[in-house]
């Protein structure tokens, strides 16, 4: 089993706002858009009462796009299993020595 991880961007969690920040009711997050940047940024706020891994809120993640969500967890340390946050997308985090990651795939 080979996985092939394409970067997709980086979330940096902020406690400010940031113009065009969307909220995500569901998760309790804002977050913008990383391609409103040419750096493929992608600023996190989360709610106090966010139930998303504390490692998540508070440190910086970068994404890979992968094409099998479940083959690239395999053997890894998940702290966000699977969900859909938008239609059309599957993802999931792991913890790699200590920083969080996030793992796309795209229906």
């Amino acid at each position: 089993m080979s996985v092939t991880y394409r970067y997709h961007h980086v979330g940096i969690p902020t406690t400010r706002p940031v113009d065009g920040m969307t909220r995500i009711e569901h998760l309790r997050i804002a977050c913008t858009d990383h391609e409103s940047n040419p750096f493929g940024i992608q600023w996190m706020s989360y709610d106090a009462e966010c139930r998303i891994p504390r490692l998540v809120r508070e440190v910086a993640h970068v994404a890979f796009e992968v094409d099998n969500l479940e083959e690239a967890l395999a053997g890894k340390k998940v702290i966000i299993p699977p969900n859909s946050p938008s239609p059309g997308v599957l993802v999931a985090f792991i913890e790699d020595n200590g920083a969080p990651v996030e793992l796309l795939q795209f229906q």
